[in-house]
């Protein structure tokens, strides 16, 4: 596991138009959903590439990979 880093839920980013609490919940607020959640994952020990993931939390099976903005 130490080949690659977590690097976060994929969420989307608020237009800088919204106020405060917007960009606060982006910052700091994760879904944490039990089941299938989408996540950015960074190749660490290896090509340095980021990529996005969709994990099923509950087990930790890696359900499909793909580059940024790849996963539909």
């Amino acid at each position: 596991m130490d080949e690659f880093a977590y690097g976060g839920e994929v969420t989307v980013r608020p237009k800088s138009s919204e106020d405060e609490r917007a960009l606060f919940g982006y910052l700091y607020f994760k879904q944490n959903v039990a089941g299938a959640q989408r996540e950015w994952w960074f190749h660490s020990s290896g090509c340095r590439e980021w990529f996005q993931a969709e994990r099923d939390t509950r087990t930790n099976q890696v359900l499909q990979t793909a580059p940024p903005g790849g996963l539909e």
